[in-house]
């Protein structure tokens, strides 16, 4: 499947197929890249925890409104920011947060972004780690991934990506029904992963996701 044909599925479907995919991002003289691990998806319209729920429709969420494979890069708490890859049709409102990865290049730099890491295995832990590794800021929002700018999507390398495991979002309490849905995706085994543990079957198909468990 080519990055084009990849980004412009649904979030559902989009989610688990990007675990094993590398972003590449150029910043500050420095190239870093990360195999992604560990992602979730947001649906859109009818999903509780989708900052485009409801059709909301603002400033800070605009580049969620485009077509498949552009950033979306928001700020929580004023001080992480979440790097996100549209998917899907311009209008869909979808998005998948890029959760955590193995750093694959440029170290030093992720390094120098991410002093508080005491492991190289909590460099790009997290969605808001994996964004400071990479350089990424409000700044990066609307970025093209399919264009040679200075962040692209790469295809797996040449081993398969394993298997991946399925289970409930993090950090979304206020979402009702939708927090117990299983839009949440780890490679099984990495040691990459954020935290909390992912706790759900493997994934097969988008079947029953985003069904309430």
């Amino acid at each position: 499947m080519s990055p084009r044909e990849l980004v412009s599925l649904p979030a559902i479907e989009l989610a688990p197929r990007l675990i094993g995919w590398r972003l590449v991002a150029h910043e500050d003289d420095a190239t870093t890249s990360v195999e992604i691990h560990e992602t979730e998806a947001y649906l859109g319209g009818p999903d509780r925890a989708s900052h485009t729920f409801g059709g909301r429709r603002t400033p800070r969420n605009e580049s969620m409104w485009l077509a498949g494979g552009h950033l979306y890069v928001y700020l929580i708490y004023g001080m992480h920011h979440c790097l996100n890859v549209v998917s899907g049709a311009a209008g869909s409102g979808e998005a998948v947060l890029i959760r955590a990865g193995a750093p694959l290049c440029g170290f030093d730099a992720m390094r120098r972004r991410r002093p508080a890491a005491s492991r190289d295995t909590q460099l790009c832990s997290g969605p808001g780690k994996l964004a400071a590794a990479l350089g990424i800021d409000r700044g990066w929002d609307g970025e093209a991934l399919l264009s040679q700018g200075r962040i692209r999507l790469e295809p797996p390398g040449d081993d398969t990506p394993g298997r991946v495991r399925c289970g409930p979002r993090v950090g979304i309490p206020n979402a009702g029904s939708w927090a117990r849905r299983r839009l949440r995706f780890g490679l099984d085994g990495s040691k990459w992963l954020s935290q909390p543990p992912i706790e759900g079957p493997l994934w097969t198909s988008a079947a029953g996701l985003a069904e309430e468990i």
